[in-house]
């Protein structure tokens, strides 16, 4: 029955994906929304809308609705949902009516920030909104064993938050979550550019400067890279090459409050349940989990095993959509 889809969404500040049981992901684009400011109507969303930011004439503004894992904008939020669901309903080649939807949020998140996310979801006609927290739905996308009684250690570090969490039995039992991910990065290679060349660059070329040459604390070979922006004393465009391990020094200090946050969650765990995690170790998500060295850095930093989860990027959004029959188990733990 169409009216009984069950779909698994991961709602990110920088990527909204879409999980079914049946398709798998069916959708995997930029929370970005391009608004025409005369009519108020979207005019793009996903790939398309982030195309535009920094591009577009003075009617058309292009928006990224959340920020840090929740929403800061909501009519923007509520509208980019629908579109999304009309582009989701047409790759699974129906309309989706009336779906039960686990929607993911941040652990730190208050109850106002998950009202909001619960009223978005519910704004396109969703029958049944359930909220499933996002290192939870991490580990079960990255196929851990979280109903059973042993520590599985998610370390989720996403565009606006990195959640670190210690699950077992189902439930959260020690967790820090901040507010650095991904955008963090990408601002301070911006803000290191502007102060070392007096060169202005987009958020898109901070992001690609951070995947191409970005290293975690760890000797690295240097690269170079040659990036191009607006000279701030002639105003004019100009190019300059870069280095990775500037890069390097640039990003230091936020990758360090992640590694204070995985240090924090590891100091709260019960006794009992640190054995497991000199066993199994830690394992990472999320798209700042595919930095360059991150790895290799953490390992040698906590002294435990740190791995990658198969699909970084999709891990949370597959375990959001896998959680629909275990939610009632779940949320029982939460309680």
């Amino acid at each position: 029955m169409l009216s009984n889809t069950e779909i698994g969404i991961d709602l990110g500040t920088a990527n909204t994906l879409i999980y079914s049981k049946t398709k798998g992901i069916i959708f995997n684009e930029p929370s970005v929304v391009a608004i025409d400011t005369n009519t108020n109507k979207v005019v793009a969303v996903g790939s398309d809308a982030k195309e535009m930011i920094g591009k577009t004439p003075g009617n058309i503004v292009a928006i990224r609705p959340l920020k840090d894992g929740v929403i800061a904008d909501f009519d923007i939020t509520s509208q980019m949902l629908k579109q999304i669901m009309k582009v989701a309903g047409k790759k699974l080649g129906l309309s989706i009516r009336k779906p039960v939807v686990v929607v993911c949020t941040p652990s730190g998140s208050t109850t106002v920030e998950r009202r909001a996310i619960e009223d978005a979801v519910k704004s396109f006609g969703a029958k049944q909104v359930h909220l499933i927290e996002e290192p939870v739905a991490a580990a079960i996308g990255a196929d851990l064993p979280v109903d059973e009684p042993t520590a599985n250690v998610v370390v989720d570090i996403g565009g606006g938050t990195t959640e670190v969490a210690i699950i077992s039995f189902g439930g959260v039992v020690s967790c820090h979550s901040i507010r650095i991910g991904g955008d963090q990065l990408d601002e301070d290679i911006v803000q290191h550019i502007r102060k070392q060349y007096n060169l202005l660059i987009g958020e898109r070329t901070a992001e690609q400067i951070k995947i191409e040459i970005g290293h975690a604390l760890i000797k690295h070979e240097r690269k170079t890279m040659d990036i191009r922006g607006r000279d701030l004393v002639s105003g004019l465009p100009k190019t300059v090459t870069i280095h990775s391990e500037e890069i390097q020094e640039a990003i230091r200090e936020s990758l360090l409050h992640i590694l204070e946050a995985i240090r924090a969650t590891l100091e709260d765990c019960p006794p009992e349940l640190s054995g497991d995690i000199v066993d199994q170790g830690v394992v990472l998500t999320g798209g700042g989990a595919m930095l360059n060295g991150i790895q290799d850095w953490l390992s040698q930093e906590i002294v435990v095993p740190v791995h990658l989860a198969q699909n970084p990027l999709e891990s949370v959004a597959i375990g959001t959509g896998r959680s629909v029959h275990l939610i009632s188990r779940l949320q029982k733990a939460i309680k």
